[in-house]
């Protein structure tokens, strides 16, 4: 070292980093073992649509719904290889389970199709009550004799299933970067050097995510992979430099010299990976920003962990690395070289051709949203229960249709409506809802009516009716008489169960079942379909999840 590099400020600090390196070693040590706590303080967000901007209608919907609506447990169970009789005998033993509100299954093809039997199946739990996806784990248990398919969308399945197969690719990555290191590598004993630089960073930045509050799943699962292919060339950068300088200088020395160079090397390389990072901060999706900070401090910690962790493994595997040298196991390859030099008047002009053509043809480039219309090698078990479930019953491509609470009748013609266009398949809402033997929940019936239809005497349905008016203020109706008053099914219901329940009418044992069970099937349904302020009624499309036909219909 000349007199002029030992008083450089970076000269001074990489002698420092060097010299004082057993501290370094206790700071990671300690910060290591830190993080290896916290990560269990991480707090992970495993929805998606969360990340959606505020001020999109997708989510403003999705808070609406929350807000207004109870969305209970749901499944598609299906079971092949099962004639109907034996369906239809299993479809009775899920139906009288004390946890399930309501299932769908008959004799239809919707339902029943090439020996495969599908159940919808609706629990008494909200979506995000552990105890709907219990009930579920027992229903697969009851059914396990059988070839069985389940898609749901309880539970945190694409983030349980992303986790699982983030594992099965860290150590693919671990197994493949090992091979490239040790194929690369010109000393057997650089190769800890390095891995131990990027275990050491990636851990401290798994461990200190908690301090970002929460963090989406995505980010959670696979920072670390891409903190490795953003970074791991830095450890790459300081060892090639430490190794030229160690052909002519000391270990320490060649540690000094190489730090104090690679640094800014380093660090500007960084700036490009950074500079992008920070660009994905301003996306609106909140995932963008989400990994970007998750990226940026990942990256920020591998800076670190190079410039201060590495100089001091260097000098304690540097003598090892002096005596475990091997031959290069990459074949020089000068032709490439040579071919590079005698195209080059050639080879630009194509590029630039290139360029240009892929800048309008990028333009044309399809997108996808979902996971429907995407084929990948290897499929998951939500993939392949989706599959099945749509090619023996048929792809149904759902949409919540949100609107003003109105009166039931302003309901079935806007249902009539949508009912009468070709790309509507069906509609799920209060007033296209089968109730019993025929009657829709919100169809009007008389005293008469319902006196025939739950078995009570008619002097009870007529004082029952009294008692809605009056409780409605609806005198006119007294006035006129109460042979042609009509109240909507579901209505009348929910009165005269409240009115048993406030000790005001007394039923007998077999009518009181009756009306409990059908006070449940039917509060379940209006927890879901309606409140206060709004009515929800789910769109069944005969449209694929995506394309420009879906999307005319939507924006129509």
């Amino acid at each position: 070292m000349d007199s002029t590099e030992k008083t450089s400020p970076m000269i001074k600090v990489a002698t420092f980093i060097v010299d004082r390196r057993n501290l370094f070693f206790l700071l990671f040590a300690i910060a290591i073992v830190f993080s290896l706590i916290s990560a269990k303080w991480v707090s992970v967000e495993d929805s998606l649509p969360a990340y959606l901007s505020e001020d999109t209608e997708t989510r403003k919907g999705l808070d609406l719904m929350e807000k207004e609506f109870i969305t209970y447990g749901s499944a598609k169970v299906m079971v092949t290889n099962i004639d109907y009789a034996k369906a239809d005998e299993l479809a009775e033993e899920i139906k009288n389970r004390s946890d399930v509100s309501m299932l769908e299954f008959d004799n239809t093809d919707s339902h029943y199709n090439n020996f495969s039997a599908l159940y919808n199946i609706t629990f008494i739990y909200k979506e995000d009550d552990e105890r709907a996806l219990s009930a579920l784990a027992e229903i697969k248990e009851m059914l396990s004799d059988y070839d069985l398919y389940v898609s749901t969308s309880m539970g945190n399945q694409t983030a349980d299933i992303i986790n699982s197969e983030m594992v099965v690719v860290k150590i693919l990555v671990a197994i493949v970067v090992v091979t490239v290191l040790l194929l690369t590598s010109q000393t057997w004993a650089e190769v800890p050097v390095l891995l131990l630089t990027f275990g050491a960073s990636a851990l401290i930045a798994s461990g200190t995510n908690f301090m970002l509050g929460t963090i989406s799943f995505v980010s959670n699962s696979v920072t670390i992979v891409l903190q490795l292919a953003l970074s791991v060339d830095y450890a790459v950068i300081f060892c090639n430099r430490y190794k030229e300088e160690h052909e002519t200088l000391p270990i320490r020395e060649a540690d000094i010299i190489a730090l104090s160079k690679a640094i800014t090397e380093i660090f500007a390389s960084s700036l490009t990976t950074i500079g992008g990072l920070i660009a994905m901060l301003f996306m609106q999706y909140g995932i963008g920003p989400d990994m970007a900070v998750c990226l940026i401090k990942a990256i920020l910690f591998s800076l670190l962990s190079v410039f201060t962790l590495m100089p001091g493994l260097l000098m304690i595997f540097g003598p090892w690395m002096d005596k475990t040298k091997h031959k290069s196991f990459i074949p020089k390859i000068p032709f490439v070289g040579k071919y590079a030099y005698a195209t080059r008047f050639i080879i630009p002009p194509l590029f630039a051709a290139l360029i240009i053509a892929a800048l309008f043809i990028s333009n044309k480039c399809p997108y996808v949203y979902g996971y429907s219309t995407l084929t990948t090698p290897v499929k998951n078990e939500i993939q392949i229960a989706d599959e099945m479930i749509t090619e023996t019953f048929g792809e149904e491509n759902l949409a919540a249709l949100i609107v003003p609470r109105v009166n039931y009748e302003t309901e079935s013609r806007l249902i009539k409506d949508l009912e009468s266009r070709d790309e509507v398949d069906r509609i799920v809402a209060l007033a296209s809802t089968e109730a019993m033997d025929g009657y829709m929940l919100t169809d009007k019936i008389t005293a008469r009516q319902f006196s025939e239809l739950m078995g009570v005497d008619y002097e009870v349905a007529e004082l029952l009716y009294t008692a809605y008016a009056v409780n409605d203020e609806n005198y006119a109706k007294l006035i006129n008489g109460s042979s042609t008053y009509a109240i909507p099914l579901i209505d009348v219901i929910m009165f005269l169960y409240d009115e048993v329940e406030e000790g005001y009418v007394e039923l007998d044992d077999d009518l009181m079942d009756t009306l409990t069970e059908a006070h449940d099937a039917m509060q379940i349904a209006k927890d879901q379909l309606q409140s206060d302020n709004y009515s929800r009624m789910l769109v069944y499309l005969d449209l694929p999840e995506e394309g420009d036909e879906t999307f005319d219909f939507l924006d129509e």
